[in-house]
């Protein structure tokens, strides 16, 4: 039974959420891990009945990446306009929501301090229970949002600052098969942008310089692990660097286009191999991707053409692979990487 009961914080009423509840569930949710305010309201953690984000993307081009105090400094200003845009959007009253959700970690402890702070402050004032939810986990249930799916599958997770393969055998249970042992595929995405002179966000203008490109006009190395389903971008990124840099001496015009292509080509070929590999591995034939590099053009399209071999492929809508609120609430309602308590602190890393 995939059942929960919570504890209002004043009055310690018992509320009961998941999917085996007999009454609806609409969740609040906030997020603010990294350079989003972000708050939504979700239904059963699948009909998104608002979704607001404001974005600092503008703020932090001039930096070239995000600067944690700066990021803080930009939820605090936000996040009450955001929560009344969320309430304003779905035209529901605080009394209607079953429970308050926030984003507790892993991400910078400065902006998620505001969120979760902003979570547990409506929790009290509106006497809900108040549920912490893991961002990571919160990725994956992004692909619940608007859909029909259900578990088990294999997930990849890609984002800036995370790399992993993950059975999910059901809501509340999942296992990391594979995973990177430096640098996160979004990672290597931004370092290589800044090599190509790319602004920020480098991942996002890469992909787009890739669609100018050669993918096959270079040929860059993949790392060779123990553990056949890691990854390892750090030696890409090397191998990417010295190629700019020889390109550089024997050529006036540095072709940007071709190098971006070569690098995406040799990225989303590894992820789709191991993925693949990951899937047939565990007997799953369905796959899911998860997590903001999710959103990238050539991985989307790598694995969707797996269809073609029999899987069943899930990517969320491009605006819940990056951070978001609604993959939060959706998260909270599956009960997946939760905690119930009001004494939960954030955390940086998972």
């Amino acid at each position: 039974m995939i059942l929960r009961e919570f504890r209002t914080p004043i009055s310690s009423k018992p509320v009961l959420i998941g999917p085996d509840s007999k009454e609806d569930n609409i969740i609040f949710a906030i997020e603010s891990s990294c350079d989003e305010t972000a708050a939504a309201i979700v239904k059963n953690g699948r009909e998104v009945l608002s979704n607001v984000v404001a974005s600092q993307i503008k703020t932090h081009i001039e930096f070239g990446g995000v600067v944690p105090e700066v990021a803080a400094r930009e939820h605090l200003e936000a996040i009450n306009l955001v929560i009344a845009q969320a309430f304003e959007q779905a035209n529901i009253k605080p009394q209607d929501i079953t429970a308050f959700a926030a984003t507790v970690g892993p991400g910078l402890v400065g902006s998620l301090l505001v969120g979760m702070n902003a979570g547990k402050a409506l929790a009290l004032a509106h006497d809900k229970p108040f549920i912490g939810v893991n961002h990571l986990n919160a990725h994956v249930c992004a692909n619940y949002l608007d859909t029909d799916l259900t578990p088990p599958f294999a997930a990849l997770l890609i984002s800036g600052g995370h790399t992993q393969i993950i059975e999910v055998k059901s809501f509340l249970e999942q296992r990391i098969i594979g995973e990177t042992i430096d640098d996160a595929v979004g990672e290597a995405y931004d370092k290589v942008a800044r090599l190509l002179g790319l602004p920020y966000p480098g991942g996002v203008n890469l992909d787009k310089l890739a669609q100018n490109g050669n993918p096959f006009a270079y040929k860059l190395p993949e790392a060779k692990l123990q553990n056949e389903f890691d990854f390892s971008f750090s030696g890409l990124k090397t191998a990417a660097l010295q190629l700019i840099q020889k390109l550089q001496k024997e050529n006036d015009n540095l072709p940007k286009a071709d190098i971006a292509a070569s690098f995406q080509e040799n990225v989303s070929s590894v992820l789709l191999k191991k993925t693949k590999k990951a899937a047939d591995n565990i007997n799953a034939k369905t796959i899911v991707l998860a997590g903001g590099v999710a959103a990238n053009s050539e991985i989307r399209k790598k694995m969707f053409n797996l269809e073609n071999q029999g899987y069943k492929i899930y990517a969320p809508a491009l605006k819940y692979c990056t951070d978001n609120a609604s993959m939060i609430a959706s998260s909270a309602y599956f009960l997946s990487g939760t905690t119930g308590s009001l004494d939960v602190e954030v955390f940086s890393r998972s």
